[in-house]
């Protein structure tokens, strides 16, 4: 594709990156850039400077926050005695929007994957571990909401392990989300009615 400006090129480049975003919708969005007032675009690309500058996780959840604990977590009309375990902060986001869950969250930040070299050092198990241990006296019940895929079910496997010594009860969202789906996909009815129709895991 030709371009008469070196820099709606560049410009379309950048855009080119965001995912589900090709050339011609990157041009497109140039474009539309190019006619807004300069104060707009400037606000614009400021608050997404500011976003990724500034944005922090939070210290108990892993979540993204804006703070050193999240809204979720700070939040007093949560049920601490329900942790949803999920894979990432973009499955928090799909669970909030059903509207079905009170609870809080704990975000592994991936699953168990040999083949991309993904083991269990390099997820947020151990601060899960040690969220469990901390409310021995009341122990919770953990939601494994992760993708039901083959990664997803090594992973439970492996927390289920981990976590046989501890009084905690282990669910797993019912099968309304097929097996091989990625969570953050799923409708908002179909994931509302998998969290509530939970069934307890099976070690």
């Amino acid at each position: 594709m030709g371009y008469s400006s070196k820099l709606v090129e560049q410009a379309v480049e950048a855009l080119s990156m965001l995912p589900g975003v090709g050339k011609k919708t990157a041009l497109r969005l140039a474009l539309f850039l190019v006619e807004q007032d300069e104060d707009q675009v400037k606000s614009f690309s400021e608050a997404v400077w500011k976003m990724r500058s500034e944005i922090l996780h939070c210290t108990t959840c892993h979540n993204l926050s804006d703070t050193v604990q999240c809204a979720v977590c700070l939040d007093e009309r949560r049920n601490r005695q329900l942790i949803c375990v999920v894979e990432s902060f973009k499955d928090v986001m799909a669970i909030e929007e059903t509207g079905q869950f009170n609870g809080v969250y704990h975000v592994l930040g991936g699953v168990i994957s040999p083949i991309e070299g993904v083991g269990p050092e390099q997820l947020n198990i151990d601060t899960l571990i040690h969220r469990v241990k901390d409310q021995s006296e009341e122990p919770p019940e953990l939601i494994m909401a992760i993708s039901p895929t083959i990664e997803g079910e090594t992973t439970i496997f492996y927390l289920s392990k981990q976590l046989k010594d501890l009084s905690v009860k282990i669910s797993t969202i019912a099968r309304g989300v097929s097996f091989g789906g990625e969570l953050e996909y799923a409708d908002e009815l179909t994931l509302g009615r998998s969290i509530i129709a939970r069934i307890p895991y099976e070690k």
